[in-house]
């Protein structure tokens, strides 16, 4: 198979050959927070579909989805979502859950963010105090977030200094970056809630409405790339809008914190 990208594929069991198969290429922070490890098997069980993963950032998944190396994508950048269906590459989009995004730091705060009103407000204080901060820096949905909040306080991180560090890596590997620099990060909070090595660092800033993260789910065109598994693609989006799918994704907890929030509609 051509692979646009190098990537962690992830494979619930060997595929079994009254089994059908699929490849979705889905978010690190779809993968960070441990939902794959209670979905997967479900899928398995209820479809007889092996689900393989591919795990990028947003922009990584939609290219993957434009050269027809995956049968759909899961991800959460909607403006870059509604331009890959407008191109033809997927044909539709589909919402599926949503959780939001929160500004991490480390606890002494030393920018003072946790007093703001709102992200902008937040990250305007980090640039001011030019305190450490951790950029995914991948073009993923957070990164691409990420860059949109900067520039809505007329912010560029071009001109940054050293403080800000662009990783180019996952939600988990920034965040360990974040957490041995004692840095602040935006993540999201499933991502951070399933993250072990939280070291000195806790949510400082979080409820602005525009830090909503929705998830949607685009199945590839087959009119673009007539391999495409367009059968299972479509099974396997009508289980996501279950009730089945509804009770693991609202049941799913950590520490009794839930991290996503099912709104599919069927």
């Amino acid at each position: 198979m051509k692979h646009l990208f190098a990537a962690l594929v992830v494979s619930l069991s060997a595929t079994l050959a009254n089994a059908d198969t699929m490849k979705m290429a889905v978010t690190t922070s779809f993968n960070n927070s441990g939902l794959s490890e209670v979905l997967l098997p479900a899928i398995k069980q209820d479809l007889d579909l092996d689900v393989q993963l591919l795990i990028v950032g947003t922009g990584q998944a939609l290219r993957l989805g434009e050269a027809g190396d995956v049968d759909a994508i899961l991800v959460h950048s909607k403006k870059a979502e509604e331009a890959f269906v407008a191109d033809g590459y997927g044909t539709h989009r589909r919402e599926i859950m949503y959780n939001d995004f929160v500004l991490i730091g480390p606890k002494a705060d030393p920018a003072a963010i946790q007093t703001t009103k709102s992200a902008k407000d937040a990250l305007a204080q980090i640039e001011t105090a030019e305190s450490m901060f951790v950029s995914r820096g991948d073009d993923s949905g957070t990164h691409k977030k990420e860059l949109s909040l900067w520039a809505s306080a007329d912010l560029d991180p071009a001109g940054f200094g050293e403080w800000y560090k662009a990783v180019g890596a996952g939600m988990g590997a920034s965040l360990n970056t974040a957490a041995g620099l004692g840095a602040y990060i935006m993540s999201d909070r499933a991502s951070w809630l399933n993250f072990a090595n939280k070291s000195d660092l806790a949510i400082l800033f979080a409820g602005d409405p525009v830090l909503f993260n929705q998830y949607a789910y685009l199945p590839v065109n087959p009119a673009k790339h007539p391999h495409v598994n367009t059968d299972a693609a479509q099974k396997l989006e009508a289980w996501l809008v279950s009730d089945r799918a509804k009770t693991l994704i609202d049941g799913y907890e950590i520490g009794g914190e839930k991290l996503f929030t099912f709104n599919a509609t069927r």
